[in-house]
């Protein structure tokens, strides 16, 4: 059974008068890797900030191990950090680099060189040891910022978007290297990002925020199958959102038609929002699809098509193996499961509607600046 470590009480941060964190209740269990995920300025870094130390709380407790250390200076806490710009010391080699915080500590020679040592083999740098940092990849010095930060033997890890300068191909090679090393570890890595797939690739729980509040905790199929609003839903992955009334448990009405979904609880009649995964629809032949629409865009992604599909006014994204032209009129299928039923919420209306669909948006949210003080 995991012991918890880490406790985050009622958490407000304010910086000139504006909230960013709003009351956050969370702890982290021992030998967790728990990502905090979300769109920029939704108040995940000032969360790692706090549980840093770099930061105080205007109100609300951090607690670890029980004890409150809200007070408690940065190089005190049981706890290190790996930020995006590695702030390695470009004047010493791979080998000082990771033992800077050692020497500090003034640890015999031996015992030194034994941990330096073991690290390098942890993060697969064995053979590097007497390297210029200049001379090394990004991938190459992120190992090393995470050698550095792990040979004091921390209880916590704390990553901050640690792989945003770094190509594709090694963000996804690093991804898996940072899973091995937690693991090998042992310890619990609290890491933040806003890159979803990173996110569902990596973590055992994810925590996703936005406008300084948790939205929603749980495992990674958790998050993606039973989102609890539609801002979760359009968060990870593609979503079609769409209103419905939820008429008595297990059916749900939407587009002038009654489905039968896997949902209850709800009170009857109630609005709901209703998502359908976009790999989730079957495409049929007209005359035997709950609804027909007509096909306005396909885009081609290499293992599948994106289409947008116009169903009375409201365009949905599908993703299909087989190619249907623009202007084809197509059925479509919904299966119970794969109807999700949730509550309405702030953020009801604002997604789901692929009418101004361009893939180019996920790009200019990338590359929107990430700070968030």
């Amino acid at each position: 059974m995991s012991k918890e470590l880490i406790r985050l009480r009622n958490l407000v941060m304010e910086f000139d008068g504006e909230r960013i964190l709003d009351d956050i209740n969370l702890y982290f269990n021992d030998h967790e890797f728990l990502t905090l995920l979300g769109p920029s300025g939704c108040g995940k870094t000032t969360t790692l900030r706090i549980i840093g130390g770099f930061l105080t709380p205007t109100a609300g407790d951090v607690l670890f191990d029980g004890a409150r250390i809200n007070d408690v200076p940065p190089y005190k806490r049981q706890i290190n950090t790996v930020f995006q710009r590695y702030a390695l010391f470009p004047h010493l080699d791979v080998y000082e680099n990771i033992a800077f915080g050692l020497r500090i500590s003034k640890l015999p020679k031996d015992e030194i060189d034994r941990r330096v040592m073991e690290m390098l083999e942890v993060v697969s740098l064995k053979g590097y040891e007497n390297r210029k940092i200049t001379s090394l990849s990004g991938g190459q010095q992120q190992r090393v910022a995470i050698a550095r930060a792990l040979v004091n033997r921390p209880k916590v890890l704390l990553l901050d978007e640690p792989l945003g300068a770094l190509d594709l191909r090694l963000r996804k090679d690093m991804q898996n290297e940072l899973k091995r090393i937690q693991q090998a570890m042992g310890i619990t890595f609290i890491y933040v990002t806003h890159d979803q797939e990173e996110a569902l690739a990596m973590s055992d729980t994810i925590v996703v925020m936005d406008k300084g509040r948790i939205q929603q905790i749980g495992t990674p199929e958790d998050i993606y199958n039973e989102p609890k609003n539609a801002f979760v839903a359009d968060f990870i992955g593609e979503s079609n959102i769409l209103d419905g009334i939820m008429l008595e448990d297990f059916r749900v009405k939407f587009f002038g038609r009654v489905f039968t979904c896997v949902d209850k609880g709800f009170k009857t009649n109630e609005p709901v929002d209703v998502v359908i995964r976009p790999e989730d629809i079957d495409i049929v032949a007209p005359e035997q699809g709950h609804l027909t629409g007509t096909v306005t865009s396909v885009t081609f992604k290499g293992l599948n098509y994106d289409i947008i599909v116009d169903f009375k006014g409201f365009k949905w994204l599908i993703q299909t193996t087989d190619f249907h032209p623009v202007d084809a009129t197509i059925g479509i299928r919904l299966n119970p499961e794969d109807i999700h039923v949730m509550k309405k919420s702030e953020y009801s209306g604002m997604f789901g509607d692929y009418s101004s669909y361009s893939a180019e948006y996920d790009e200019l949210t990338e590359d929107a600046d990430d700070e968030e003080e």
